[in-house]
């Protein structure tokens, strides 16, 4: 179940008139979720979508989704006809994609090169610079789903924006244009800002998912109902106090509940016993840190954890006894 938030405010000032990108011809390479969406953005600040590259069926419908009447054309002539481009194909492709439209010619001099990998900074298009090209990194800190709410979703979005020093005004300006927030992000930096978004963001999903497992499981009928104000209101306080919004039966240092848990995690879902025990004993570490979780109780904590962990990897006792199924 989604649970929408306030709207934020682009509240970052507004670049003047001249250091805008002019109305420009858009192109997109690798129709995935994210391509069409920025593409569809920009055209609502005035730029002219004119060609996408799709190879699937599901993402040359996405591109006739979000942009209607664009033509599907091979790569190198999506940068024929544009003057920005965006390379938005899987991070591990990118530096292929790069060298072959470098190698073959297909970067122009002058043209805006703009990929979006989280990964990666503006260094990764050094064979399109080297060609001629201006090369931006914009990776927008969102979820996309391939369908038109994405466009909206883009109000208010975080951009990690990596760019050489004469190009940021321009890579701002584009990211306001979309209606998102820019948020420089260092060259070397990269790699742990996007660590930190895939912790994050694509590990809640998984949590989420085993929980709603479990919960229909346990014979709740509708557990997304069940969750979603729970889990928002953790969010919410996660995000307002950090470590202090920690509780449960881990930060309050209840070993008898916590090994509880794993003995009918592992009766019932014992893929999601590892998973638990690393967020437990992180738990456990963060709100000992914090003064949360008192030391005579987390002696006890640990070492339920410990020995947990020991009986999942088959070093140590798992409270089951010889031949027993677990």
């Amino acid at each position: 179940m989604e649970r929408e938030g306030p709207r934020r405010v682009n509240t970052t000032p507004q670049p003047d008139p001249q250091d805008r990108p002019a109305r420009l011809t858009v192109g997109v390479v690798g129709a995935g979720r994210v391509g069409p969406a920025l593409a569809a953005s920009l055209q609502l600040a005035g730029h002219r979508p004119v060609a996408v590259s799709a190879v699937s069926e599901a993402s040359r419908r996405r591109a006739e989704q979000l942009l209607p009447d664009v033509p599907v054309v091979p790569p190198a002539e999506v940068l024929q006809r544009s003057e920005l481009v965006l390379l938005t194909v899987p991070d591990d492709a990118l530096p292929e994609l790069v060298s072959g439209l470098a190698d073959t010619g297909a970067v122009r001099p002058g043209q805006l090169l703009v990929h979006t990998s989280g990964r990666y900074g503006a260094r990764v298009l050094d064979p399109a610079l080297r060609a001629g090209a201006l090369p931006l990194a914009l990776h927008p800190a969102m979820t996309f789903t391939g369908t038109p709410v994405d466009v909206q979703r883009l109000a208010g979005c975080s951009f990690g924006v990596t760019a050489p020093e004469e190009l940021r005004m321009a890579a701002e300006a584009l990211v306001i244009e979309m209606g998102g927030e820019p948020e420089w992000i260092s060259e070397e930096n990269r790699p742990l800002y996007h660590a930190s978004l895939a912790l994050g963001a694509n590990h809640l999903v998984t949590l989420v998912a085993q929980s709603l497992e479990l919960l229909r499981t346990a014979g709740v009928g509708a557990p997304d109902r069940m969750l979603g104000p729970l889990l928002g209101a953790a969010l919410d306080n996660a995000l307002r106090s950090g470590d202090a919004a920690l509780t449960g039966p881990v930060a309050r240092g209840d070993a008898g509940t916590v090994a509880a848990h794993v003995t009918e995690l592992r009766r019932h879902a014992p893929g999601a016993v590892a998973g638990y025990l690393a967020m437990a004993r992180a738990t456990a570490d963060r709100a000992l840190a914090h003064g949360l979780l008192k030391p005579e109780l987390a002696e006890d904590l640990l070492g339920v954890l410990a020995d947990e962990a020991a009986g999942a990897d088959g070093t140590g006792s798992t409270g089951s006894t010889p031949g027993e199924d677990r």
